[in-house]
């Protein structure tokens, strides 16, 4: 008598298979565009080339999520129902190293960066488990605290405008400008005499109120997509209320069409098919700070991602092995150093894509094949990549509010489990991390007389936040995670 199938290597009927994948697309869909997004335009692209950036994430999503789900060879891949995604924690350390060198050179750095910590991972994969005594819940709830904390001031500034460039809230007077400009003319004519040498470096200070910051049009625009994810998640059950960021956009989108504040044009010069080719950007650059920081960002993930698989062990029935989690974990830095060749970024398990296992109770892995499969055409056709990046900004800052808030509501759901009345030590641990992580939030300047060098290392509240989280934990606590903690903390970050 053959040996029952265990629901999780069930190959369900394709017409299934499709939409259930398809429906793992979707949700995970915002999330996954948001990152080249936010790392396309912190490097000054051209639209083109976050275009394309979006296109080799998608592909890179589908193919790391295939080798999750699907296995290859006994080292590589959990082969349970997991969907890879980009992971919010590198944001940070990459919007550093993106403000500090822009442009190609910028993504050649991030990239060599993520390429070594990928293989880094590779190798401390097996290790990782050991690791987590040194995770529990405080720890990790404060991290992904300041993580979605950090990242509200991107979608803040999706909404408004960025503090600095065009859309700054204060601007020159042009005035003043052609003021500044005739006098040093003239002085350097000869016409205007008795004036001293003018200081070197001098600049007029930007004291206009600018037009282009927080206009009340991209305002509103902004609300009504809030308004919209909050009704659809509120008056829509199942499926259509797990999508509801993603109607969210689209109700923004629809909205910009109609006012003329989106453009098609860079959509209608994308070809319908394009390879994703490796080292777009020429060959990556490695730059020691910025590998460690990209390392250490990757043992956070890999801890997050430790919790996510027992989790979902639980929840499929399918007994998460010591040789399982290695494996799933050397996936993560597979897909990391697979993001680096493909110009794109570190891959962890998408923790609403193992809620909506739980939500649907179809535990079969077969169906995450299927939505990598989707995610690798989408990935393959540059229009989509277009498209994404089209979509205005302020369209993008009301569902951001939604997207980053609900990473930091996580961190306080996992933080609701911790023992804080009769273990007060735990109050200083949150309290001064996330002080830590607020530093370079609130104070982006206070690094300017320390080595340039290790700025990439703590031009990041997120890191900050981990090594003190860490450390402090270790000094009140000891080592005292488990993994029914870490079970536990991952459980509290399915959404």
């Amino acid at each position: 008598m053959s040996e029952p199938i265990h629901p999780v290597d069930e190959i369900l009927a394709p017409p299934k298979l499709f939409t259930l994948g398809l429906q793992h697309v979707l949700v995970m869909y915002a999330g996954a565009v948001a990152v080249p997004l936010i790392v396309g335009r912190a490097l000054k692209l051209e639209p083109a080339d976050v275009a394309f950036l979006i296109s080799a994430d998608l592909f890179v999503c589908g193919l790391v999520t295939l080798i999750q789900s699907l296995g290859a060879t006994q080292w590589f891949g959990i082969k349970l129902p997991v969907m890879m995604g980009v992971t919010f924690a590198a944001v940070g350390p990459m919007v550093a190293m993106a403000n500090a060198q822009g442009g190609a050179e910028g993504a050649r750095a991030i990239f060599g960066a993520i390429i070594a910590a990928g293989l880094i991972s590779i190798l401390i994969a097996p290790l990782m488990s050991k690791l987590l005594r040194f995770f529990p819940p405080v720890v990790t709830g404060t991290i992904i605290l300041v993580i979605g904390v950090s990242l509200m001031r991107i979608g803040i500034n999706w909404i408004f405008g960025n503090p600095v460039g065009p859309t700054a809230p204060q601007i020159i007077d042009p005035v003043h400008a052609d003021w500044l400009k005739a006098v040093t003319e003239g002085a350097a004519a000869g016409s205007v005499t008795g004036l001293p040498e003018m200081p070197a470096g001098l600049a007029l200070a930007a004291k206009m109120n600018n037009p282009a910051y927080a206009p009340l049009g991209n305002v509103l625009v902004s609300a009504v997509v809030l308004i919209s994810i909050l009704l659809i998640a509120k008056f829509a059950k199942g499926f259509v209320a797990n999508i509801s960021v993603l109607l969210g956009i689209v109700v923004g989108v629809v909205i910009a069409i109609a006012i003329g504040a989106m453009s098609f044009a860079k959509v209608g010069e994308a070809a319908w098919f394009g390879l994703v080719t490796p080292f777009h950007f020429g060959m990556p650059t490695f730059d020691p700070i910025m590998v460690i920081t990209m390392v250490l960002v990757m043992i956070v993930v890999m801890i997050e991602s430790t919790g996510m698989f027992l989790a979902l062990g639980d929840m499929t029935g399918k007994k998460v092995t010591q040789p399982m989690l290695s494996a799933g974990l050397r996936t993560d830095g597979l897909g990391t150093l697979i993001g680096g060749l493909f110009n794109t970024f570190p891959y962890t398990s998408f923790s609403q894509n193992v809620g909506l296992v739980g939500v649907t109770g179809i535990k079969s892995r077969f169906v995450c094949v299927a939505g990598g499969l989707i995610l690798i055409v989408l990935g393959l056709v540059p229009k989509m990549g277009a498209l994404v990046e089209a979509v205005p900004t302020m369209v993008l800052g009301g569902a951001g509010l939604v997207m980053f808030g609900m990473v930091a509501a996580t961190g306080i759901r996992i933080l609701s489990g911790v023992n804080f009345a009769t273990n007060r030590n735990n109050l200083f641990i949150v309290a001064v991390s996330l002080g830590m992580g607020m530093i370079p939030l609130i104070a982006p300047n206070f690094k300017q007389w320390m080595p340039h060098d290790i700025h990439p290392l703590i031009e990041s509240g997120i890191l900050l936040a981990s090594i003190s989280a860490v450390v402090l934990n270790a000094f009140f606590n000891g080592a005292s995670g488990s993994v029914e903690e870490a079970k536990a903390a991952a459980s509290a970050a399915d959404h």
